[in-house]
């Protein structure tokens, strides 16, 4: 990851940030052909103020033969939060969910850890291929689930969201990503395109997806806040979730 993000903002970060950021895009790499996914130059590296604060965001995107933008984006407002974000967008000629991953940071650690394969599937499940994989998964306990949002009927029921209450809960976090990012993967490789009818599905699925996560109000005030709502709202749907043409 040293090579993507080359600004000073990786050391600034909270380690389970940089250590989970580096998994990510290690698995990319050892298990998908890749090639750069290009941003709006301007959207790439974004520093603004908010509330008097200092705001670094960096993204790093690539694209393979499955997935038509794989996004990772790391975050930093002052010294007291801080963000990784990552979202897999299929392309919509295979059959796969949707990966979603999020981590929250603030002085007092970490508040919020979310993880999931979401479907886009028709039907609203994931394929057997995926279950079965999940299944043969160790399922580990947390002390501090949290409740998922409003619109969050978009995850699948695999989704785990916790605050986790120690380096040993922020490790077990860290080891479900990365065991769902392999699996995600290993399927995307292993997958055959759909019919066009099929694939039309697939689209309305992943749009749904983008549609619910700009629901996100946090995610948008804060973008408002440091650059104005016409920019937050370019970023939202430009950057964070593009919806498919």
């Amino acid at each position: 990851m040293t090579e993507v993000f080359k600004s000073d903002l990786k050391k600034r970060l909270h380690p389970l940030i940089n250590q989970l950021g580096e998994e990510i895009v290690a698995i990319w790499r050892s298990h998908l052909t890749l090639s750069p996914f290009q941003l709006p130059e301007e959207l790439g590296y974004v520093e603004g103020k908010l509330e008097g604060e200092r705001l670094t965001i960096q993204n790093c995107c690539y694209q393979s033969q499955e997935f038509r933008k794989m996004h990772l984006e790391l975050a930093k407002v002052g010294e007291n939060l801080d963000i990784l974000h990552c979202v897999m967008f299929p392309n919509s000629a295979y059959p796969l969910a949707m990966f979603g991953c999020d981590i929250v940071a603030g002085k007092k650690g970490i508040s919020a850890a979310i993880v999931d394969l979401s479907p886009t599937s028709t039907d609203k499940t994931l394929s057997k291929a995926y279950q079965e994989k999940l299944l043969t998964l160790k399922n580990p306990n947390f002390s501090d689930v949290r409740e998922l949002p409003p619109w969050g009927d978009i995850f699948s029921p695999y989704c785990l969201f916790i605050r986790p209450s120690d380096n040993q809960e922020e490790q077990k976090f860290v080891q479900r990503v990365t065991d769902f990012l392999k699996i995600h993967c290993q399927i995307a490789t292993e997958s055959q395109p759909v019919s066009p009818e099929e694939k039309l599905g697939y689209q309305a699925g992943q749009k749904n997806y983008c549609q619910q996560q700009q629901k996100n109000d946090k995610t948008r005030r804060i973008l408002e806040k440091a650059f104005g709502i016409d920019w937050a709202e370019t970023y939202m749907n430009k950057v964070l979730f593009d919806i498919p043409e």
